[in-house]
């Protein structure tokens, strides 16, 4: 019964892990928009810190609204192995953020954001290595998912020349600033692409990703202050910048809210349908990097038309990349093999296989919210409250932004929070 229950809820969640991942791409897409201050004097670190501040704040604040406390640590504690993974995996993404600002700085957000999502190739590596995903795979979902790998990287290489074409300059330093930029984002896509190995682990085991996000975020902050203080100037100097930019810390800790937005929607999306399908439709954010560099911040404005053709063409071929990567929905076969790895998971650290089972596609019998305690409150409060102290004292940046652009990308970012989350309720009660 509970086998015939698991095959019934995998094909019905493939279409909201779908969903969730395009989700997630709107919002990670617009969760980076607020590092363009960097330009604005702050360094690279002390953005990084600001966001990953941010990322802390709500990614305590998401899961007491929606399950409660008592539910988060109940699911630590019957997974105890888990904790280690999730501190591990905020880690590799607090470094990856911090080589995405200075992807940012030296080559901009329209053309760093497909160069560091390449991290789906390392995802479908790990996957298939360590989990056993698209074991058993049809031809032709093999075909779309090579396929939709060998564009990504057609569309890097292009990016790449695009930086190429744009630098200039008789000393060579835009160039050298360039190529910096890109070693970047790559290093960035190698740090993201290896933080999913964490996330499968946990959802074999079958922890709720709002109970990994809880733990997450404590590797992030650890590993983010360590950069700042030993890489970034030392205490002094952090705390020197925060007190002279306390007019945008506002905006970084927006971008890291968002960034939790969409971060949960691709962990729902890497929980239903898996690493090798889930990010590379989360990568889909590339097309809102694009948007928000380009129509807001204005990026493209004075390239040369070879250069805003190998931008534009490039962002597109690896988005219809990463679309064929997700379609190639999984058959009974891989099906099989998951369930093979899952057992693997199960005997290793003495799981009940039936339950875990059924929690990897949202009919755990734990999913029903858990009690509310006092403290539960406390935390939203206090979260709200150091977002209204920041917004008292927030000042439009010194940037150039089309206004009417910053409200439609928003506006629609809203509807596909509305929009996933609702249908991820319907289905799962977030579980």
């Amino acid at each position: 019964m509970a086998r015939d229950q698991v095959r019934s809820g995998a094909t019905k969640l493939h279409l909201l892990g779908v969903i969730c991942g395009i989700a997630a791409g709107a919002w990670l897409g617009g969760a980076e928009a607020p590092t363009k201050l960097v330009l604005a004097g702050l360094s690279p670190f002390t953005v990084s810190l600001c966001m990953v501040a941010g990322v802390f704040v709500a990614r305590w604040t998401f899961p007491t609204l929606l399950r409660g406390t008592s539910y988060v640590f109940t699911d630590l504690r019957s997974k105890p192995h888990l904790i280690v993974w999730a501190i591990l995996a905020g880690a590799l993404w607090a470094v990856g953020n911090t080589l995405t600002v200075f992807a940012i700085r030296n080559v901009g957000l329209a053309v760093a954001f497909p160069l560091w999502n390449t991290n789906c190739l390392i995802g479908i590596l790990w996957g298939c290595l360590l989990f056993r995903e698209l074991r058993g795979a049809s031809a032709t979902n093999w075909l779309k998912v090579i396929g939709g790998a060998v564009a990504i990287v057609a569309a890097a290489i292009m990016l790449g020349f695009s930086l190429l074409h744009g630098a200039s300059g008789a000393d060579g330093k835009q160039s050298t600033h360039a190529v910096a930029g890109l070693l970047a984002a790559l290093g960035a896509s190698f740090m993201w692409g290896t933080m999913y190995v964490p996330y499968k682990k946990a959802y074999l085991s079958g922890m709720n990703p709002l109970s990994f996000v809880t733990v997450f975020t404590i590797g992030e902050l650890i590993t983010m202050f360590t950069l700042a203080i030993t890489l970034g100037g030392g205490v002094t100097h952090i705390r020197q910048e925060l007190i002279n930019a306390k007019g945008v810390l506002f905006w970084l800790f927006l971008g890291g809210f968002c960034w939790v937005v969409g971060d949960l929607f691709q962990q729902y999306a890497t929980k239903y349908i898996g690493i090798g399908r889930g990010i590379p439709l989360s990568n889909t954010n590339q097309l809102w990097g694009l948007a928000w560099g380009a129509l807001v911040f204005g990026e493209l404005a004075n390239a040369d038309r070879t250069h805003v053709l190998l931008v534009v063409g490039g962002s597109i071929i690896m988005i219809l990349g990463a679309l064929a990567i997700s379609t190639a929905a999984a058959s009974s076969e891989e099906h099989h093999s998951t369930d093979m790895a899952l057992n693997r998971e199960c005997q290793h650290y003495g799981l009940n296989y039936e339950q875990t089972r059924l929690s990897l596609v949202g009919l755990g019998e734990s999913s029903t919210t858990g009690a509310r305690r006092w403290w539960d409150y406390l935390i939203v409060a206090v979260a709200v409250c150091i977002f209204v102290a920041l917004g008292r004292w927030a000042q439009i940046p010194a940037i150039t932004m089309n206004m009417r652009w910053v409200i439609g990308l928003s506006a629609v970012s809203l509807v596909f929070l509305a929009g996933a989350g609702w249908r991820l309720w319907r289905d799962t009660g977030f579980f």
